[in-house]
């Protein structure tokens, strides 16, 4: 499982990675949400639900109240996608500036029943996660995706950790898929990830 070394502040990389993602939410329109993504299952809408879901799913279990799958699943995005989202991430970072997160253990039920992390792991995934979606959401309204280099190196470490059978169908992760050995960073960390650099978005 994913460790960092103490001078990686992950929290700082985490907040980064909440703001990418921020910004190409709030370019999202109304006429994008029923948009197709890159993540099969989701249309846009879909997928800024499930944003804010995880926000108030890892800030809960920040909190030591993540296990039940409820909490996991409550995004509400009202008639605001890009408020409900701010808000999910004020919660979220709150959650995670407690001094004692980073050895607490966090429940995380969406990768398996009882599996738990110490805080420092489970918000490296967090970032992974809020990078990667970061793409899904700007490749699907067209929009720029520029993680700097050091968030990309941070999700891109973390990737890497996910182990082969961590990742397929019904797990948290997809199979990786190939790039060429010269690709940019964030193409292999997309690639780690199973996403498809060369995805074009099509009508819902």
């Amino acid at each position: 499982m994913c460790s960092y070394a103490p001078a990686m502040d992950i929290r700082r990389l985490d907040r980064q990675a909440l703001s990418l993602t921020g910004e190409v939410v709030s370019r999202v329109k109304t006429d994008h949400l029923r948009l197709a993504t890159p993540c099969a299952d989701w249309t846009l809408y879909g997928l800024l639900r499930h944003l804010v879901s995880q926000n108030e799913g890892f800030a809960a279990s920040a909190r030591g109240a993540g296990e039940p799958w409820a909490v996991w699943r409550g995004g509400d995005l009202g008639d605001d996608p890009a408020g409900a989202y701010e808000a999910s991430v004020g919660e979220v970072t709150a959650a995670f500036a407690d001094e004692e997160v980073l050895e607490r253990r966090f429940a995380l039920p969406e990768v398996g029943e009882g599996f738990a992390v110490p805080g420092r792991t489970a918000i490296g995934f967090h970032l992974l996660d809020y990078v990667a979606h970061a793409w899904d959401v700007a490749v699907t309204i067209g929009a720029p995706w520029e993680p700097d280099t050091e968030l990309t190196a941070a999700a891109l470490r973390v990737a890497a950790r996910v182990p082969d059978e961590g990742r397929g169908a019904g797990a948290a992760f997809r199979r990786r898929i190939a790039v060429p050995d010269d690709a940019p960073p964030g193409d292999r960390l997309l690639a780690l990830l199973g996403r498809d650099p060369s995805w074009t978005p099509g009508p819902c």
